[in-house]
């Protein structure tokens, strides 16, 4: 498990070559979750990387803002740990399930 601070440090993370899921916050410093999202859907090499977004934002716009870019689940916060676990196994085992999903 690698941990990143920020958007930039994920995408590195990323393009390491050794990510098999990223759980990512949309709210980051310096590089934001939308802007790894972006350098995500332009290279063809991270898209092949499962992505779980958190996000405390108004699930609605978020959700509209995801869809089409490869996210496999959007848990909104507050959540609970099981629901993050539940989702990342679901997401391991089913990768190509790539749909943006509020999970409950």
């Amino acid at each position: 498990m690698l941990e990143a601070r920020d958007g930039r440090e994920a995408l590195a993370a990323m393009r390491g070559g050794c990510t098999d899921l990223v759980v990512m916050d949309l709210v980051m410093p310096e590089v934001s979750g939308w802007d790894v999202l972006r350098e995500r859907a332009a290279d063809p090499l991270l898209q092949r990387i499962p992505m779980i977004v958190v996000s405390a934002n108004d699930t609605h716009q978020v959700t509209a803002g995801v869809v089409g870019k490869g996210v496999y689940a959007l848990i909104a916060k507050p959540f609970d740990l099981e629901t993050v676990l539940k989702t990342v196994r679901n997401c391991l085992e089913h990768p190509a399930d790539v749909v943006a999903r509020v999970a409950a």
